[in-house]
């Protein structure tokens, strides 16, 4: 089991700062982790993730590596991080999200999903029990139970079986890792997966039966997925209240800079988003002034610094006319460093959110900040 501190607590909110100690390296918390869908973070080299990034550790995702490159492979490696040259931790999601945005290619069962692949058609089946043993395969440090995310909106009583129907499949989940061992001679820990929709009563339910598993750590699933922010972070207050603090709490697939802050507000501790990487490509660059769209004809002559501050090196190294220029180009170099950038920003956001948690002015802290990087310059 992975080992959780608890470090320091905001006098002002529900943030803390934490560290949690994994076989391939601490993580200091509040944290944000790059996605890695299929071993790689889209246009960033992994020396980069540590030079340039500073990511801690980082997410792959089991449905996109079982159907490519597949667990013969993975084991051949020697497990994920030797294939893919990456020696910090890793997080695997279960492919329970995957398997909800193939909504018309994939059928439900007590047993589990039946799907269909976005690559060739063919047919699958995942189960909690095979979907541990995809995970055990590929070697993450952390391991995601196999859930399933109502859309939203969604009739509550379908929420409700969806997640009596996750519940179960976290049993099975447990008892599978519990009866099989890592294959590659470091510990692996399991996360067990908060559902409810945005049913309050649900919520509580799912959080309750989830924190009775005793897992190393637990997470809260089925939001970001079109709902309000407002009903986000009232259904993360309302969970953090009943998971333990003396575990990690990870908000899957959250998000914005501003979701990021007031999440962690709400006792939040782990993050993953594409957003960094996927607006990077697009041009769009988070900054500590603000939100920049770099194709822009605003940019063209502006020889200023990428970001000020210079929190990575691309900032110093490249102006902002010079990254419009490679855009305008279509070369993949901006995209490059558009994406080095903003993950940089990503991480330096939840550095400087643990700093102001220890020293106890994190709220205030968060209230001065998020209107000056929430802008569009």
């Amino acid at each position: 089991m992975l080992r959780f501190e608890l470090e320091a607590m905001d006098p002002g909110s529900k943030a803390r700062a934490g560290r949690i100690a994994t076989d391939h390296g601490v993580i200091e918390t509040p944290i944000f982790m790059p996605v890695g869908t299929v071993g790689s973070v889209k246009a960033v080299h992994q020396y980069e993730l540590v030079d340039d990034v500073d990511a801690k550790i980082i997410l792959g995702n089991t449905y996109h590596l079982y159907l490519r490159p597949g667990t013969d492979v993975l084991k051949k490696a020697g497990g994920l991080h030797r294939f893919m040259g990456w020696e910090r931790p890793i997080l695997t999601d279960s492919g329970g999200y995957q398997v909800f945005s193939l909504a018309e290619n994939r059928k439900l069962t007590e047993e589990g999903a039946r799907f269909k692949s976005h690559i060739d058609g063919s047919y699958h089946m995942f189960t909690p029990e095979g979907v541990m043993d995809i995970q055990r395969s590929i070697g993450a440090d952390v391991v995601m139970a196999f859930d399933e995310c109502p859309p939203w909106p969604c009739d509550e009583r379908y929420v409700e079986e969806s997640m009596h129907l996750t519940h179960r499949w976290l049993e099975r989940c447990i008892r599978r890792f519990d009866e099989t061992p890592s294959l590659y001679g470091y510990e692996q820990s399991l996360f067990g997966i908060v559902q409810g929709g945005t049913v309050s009563r649900l919520r509580k339910e799912s959080a309750e039966f989830v924190a009775s598993k005793n897992l190393s750590g637990n997470a809260i699933g089925g939001l970001s997925v079109g709902e309000p922010a407002e009903l986000m972070y009232e259904m993360t207050d309302l969970v953090t209240d009943i998971l333990p603090a003396d575990r990690p709490r990870y908000l899957m697939g959250v998000g914005t800079p501003e979701n990021i802050l007031n999440s962690i507000a709400l006792g939040v501790d782990m993050f993953d988003c594409v957003m960094p990487t996927r607006n990077g490509r697009n041009g769009m660059l988070f900054t500590t002034e603000g939100i920049i769209n770099i194709k822009n004809r605003r940019w063209a002559d502006d020889f200023s610094p990428i970001d000020p501050a210079g929190i990575s090196r691309v900032d110093f190294q490249y102006s902002k006319a010079y990254l419009r220029h490679l855009f305008v180009a279509d070369e993949f170099l901006g995209r490059q460093i558009a994406s080095v950038h903003n993950l940089a920003f990503y991480l330096w956001l939840v550095r400087e959110a643990r700093r102001h948690i220890v020293q106890g002015d994190f709220v205030e802290w968060k209230n001065e900040i998020l209107p000056v990087i929430s802008r569009r310059l």
